[in-house]
């Protein structure tokens, strides 16, 4: 299967209110409390993706489909925790719609984050998976990530921290 196309750009103002659309599904949202967040959550999370973009070169960025249509987003942010997990790291993630899934959108994307990370000097990434998210566990062997410590996922769930080097 060949990559899709699809896009990365720096979320806007208006994709707050297409993540929250986007992630209104109890499955999508089965590994993160099981509900989407309200809007406010949103607004500020694309705001403060719009920070890290501008201070780090990087960020959660909005998925475009082949289509242009916003399916998601994918990225990569400073360990959003200061009590557990990987504190102090630069953590890689993606979320997706359902209608996405199954489609090479989130590999695809997270190899184009990867190149973006080398390109601004970062030297590892992690990915915090809850234990029980097979899909995103399979990305993140595709991505060539391997399994290091167990944590405990922000849901409270057990969890995986995967890791890959990204400098030689």
């Amino acid at each position: 299967m060949s990559a899709p196309q699809i896009d990365l750009r720096v979320p806007t103002d208006e994709d707050a209110f297409s993540w929250h659309r986007v992630f209104d599904d109890p499955e999508v949202m089965e590994f993160f409390g099981g509900r989407s967040a309200e809007l406010s959550v949103y607004e500020e999370l694309t705001a403060r993706q719009r920070r890290h973009d501008a201070e780090l070169g990087f960020c959660l960025w909005t998925v475009l489909g082949e289509d242009g249509e916003v399916v998601g987003f994918a990225g990569a942010q400073p360990w959003p925790h200061t009590s557990f997990g990987p504190v102090g790291e630069i953590e890689i993630g993606w979320r997706l719609g359902r209608a996405a899934w199954g489609r090479g959108y989130a590999t695809a994307a997270a190899h184009l984050t990867l190149e973006r990370l080398r390109a601004a000097g970062v030297a590892e990434a992690v990915a915090a998976i809850d234990a029980r998210n097979e899909r995103s566990i399979a990305v993140a062997r595709r991505l060539g990530m391997e399994r290091a410590e167990e944590i405990t996922t922000p849901s409270g769930r057990a969890g995986y921290c995967f890791r890959l080097a990204l400098t030689p």
